[in-house]
């Protein structure tokens, strides 16, 4: 049978390992990975990061249990590329999954194909959010065990919660993200239809312990995706975590505005505006339902962590498993008048992040700048496994564990984003034609880059922002175009320039021109 691109490739990082990855598998002390994503949480709705209001009493114990990255940054702010990104250690202008809904290039490798070539078992619950959205794609990057669930309409086909809801749920007929009718004047608007047992989270909650379990009885190490759909948006939220916030005014930004849509880039602008002014004039006392439903999914989703947590304990496996907890982009909440993400703004771009693996990993806080390219190369080392060349993250095992070498922090981190949808208003069907864009407007194909002090966010046609985030946490007063911060801008500018150059030279690399290891 004729090899594929992936097979060859596949079988080069095999000889790499070498002796390497034959010595780990006759380890039986290697760690485990237990990855728990959600999707599109804000770094500061965890308790741990500050939040008082919202209960993460989970999440707080992930945060105690190891490191807690407080400045985390996705390589970008929708789900697709940030997912690749985290599973590759590559930016998306270098596997080049850049938009939602678009196949991976097959000649990338991702991190579970690695993992299962180094002797691990190899498992995904929930959203994976690939294309095609299939099983079989997902079997074809590296996953042993496989139950997805996408939560969009025309991935539903290949759902295996929804499959699961037909054959157990009484409700079997109302969609899963359907308000209830009988809801009281003054109470949650967006209370779900469903029975918190039958939802998207519960699902994926007593799938996940399903395959722990299992996994953990194995005499191979274990790799386990946990992924989460909440609490992104729609806002329907079960009961009882529907009503946990009754009576609490969650703080809401002076920048859900319209005036601070105004005062956007024109490509942002059309970003807030795509589905009309909704999110600026929203009605103040919905906008407070919208808040409160979003803390009780979050709420909704610690519950169900705890309980894995639990199960990962009482399977005796937790004291040699890594826990990975992060989320594949954040939530503007209508901040700078946007739904949703797509954006540069601190709610899109920065995560909450947690590391732990107990007796190696040093607990606490750590402010540094990562990125989320950052993970798979920190896993490999501290799985002893040789670092793939074409990653382009950087380990941050020396920050959080003695590995005997010092680490070099990040001075900056990067993010990059196309969003059509800021034309079509969220369509699949785009009428992209090449050199004019959609509809004749050329998309916004952004990058960022983000120092302790600034963030600069460049735009094609010569539109950018450029924050003080240190001074304007919130990021009010757009700063580009001022003549006493004209070096600045060249100098984040030229930043950007340099790490779309630099960032791709692994790729292009011989392994005959690699200096050795040894003789570094």
């Amino acid at each position: 049978m004729k090899r594929t691109l992936f097979s060859r490739r596949l079988a080069l990082v095999l000889a790499a390992l070498g002796g390497a990855a034959a010595a780990l598998a006759a380890d039986p002390r290697r760690p485990n990975v237990l990855f728990i994503m959600t999707d599109q949480q804000r770094w500061d709705c965890v308790g741990a990061n500050g939040n008082a209001i919202i209960q993460t009493p989970n999440m707080d114990r992930l945060a105690a249990r190891g490191a807690n990255f407080t400045h985390a940054f996705v390589a970008s702010p929708v789900c697709v590329p940030s997912r690749i990104s985290f599973f590759t250690g590559r930016y998306p202008h270098s596997h080049r999954n850049r938009v939602n809904y678009t196949p991976l290039d097959r000649s990338e490798i991702l991190l579970q194909a690695r993992l299962k070539e180094a002797g691990y078992r190899t498992a995904s619950v929930g959203k994976l959010h690939y294309t095609p959205p299939t099983p079989d794609e997902a079997r074809r990057t590296g996953f042993d065990l496989v139950e997805l669930h996408d939560s969009a309409a025309f991935t539903d086909r290949w759902s295996d919660y929804v499959k699961w809801r037909r054959e157990n749920d009484p409700k079997k007929n109302v969609g899963y993200h359907a308000v209830a009718k009988d809801i009281a004047p003054g109470k949650n608007p967006f209370r779900a239809a469903l029975d918190a047992a039958f939802t998207e989270t519960a699902w994926t909650g007593l799938r996940a312990r399903h395959h722990l379990a299992a996994l953990a009885r194995e005499p191979q190490p274990f790799f386990l995706h946990v992924s989460f759909w909440k609490p992104h948006s729609p806002y329907e939220v079960a009961a009882p975590y529907d009503a946990m916030y009754d009576g609490v005014q969650i703080p809401i930004p002076d920048t859900v505005s319209r005036e601070a849509v105004d005062q956007l880039p024109l490509p942002l602008q059309k970003l807030a505006l795509r589905n009309g002014p909704a999110g600026p004039n929203l009605d103040r006392t919905r906008l407070q339902w919208a808040y409160r439903s979003y803390y009780g999914t979050i709420t909704h989703v610690d519950h169900e962590i705890g309980l894995l947590l639990d199960a990962l304990e009482a399977s005796g496996a937790a004291a040699n498993t890594i826990i990975v907890f992060s989320s594949d982009h954040g939530d503007q909440l209508f901040e700078h008048g946007i739904t949703d993400k797509n954006c540069f703004f601190e709610p899109s771009v920065r995560v909450p992040f947690m590391f732990s693996l107990p007796g190696r990993v040093k607990p606490g806080r750590r402010d540094e700048l990562i990125e989320t390219v950052d993970l798979l190369p920190t896993l490999f080392e501290f799985l002893g496994l040789p670092e793939p060349r074409e990653v382009q993250g950087r380990s941050f095992a020396p920050l959080i564990a003695d590995v005997g070498r010092a680490y070099e922090p990040h001075d900056a981190v990067f993010s990059e984003n196309i969003i059509p949808e800021v034309i079509t208003g969220g369509r699949l069907d785009l009428p992209f034609e090449k050199g004019r864009g959609v509809a004749g407007i050329r998309h916004p194909d952004a990058k960022m880059v983000r120092t302790v002090r600034w963030k600069y966010c460049y735009y094609p046609d010569g539109f950018a922002e450029l924050y003080d985030v240190q001074a304007d946490p919130h990021e009010r007063a757009n700063l580009a175009g001022r003549a006493d911060l004209r070096d600045v801008e060249f100098d984040l500018r030229t930043r950007l320039l340099n790490w779309m150059i630099n960032s791709t030279e692994t790729d292009q690399i011989q392994p005959r021109w690699l200096i050795p290891e040894q003789t570094k």
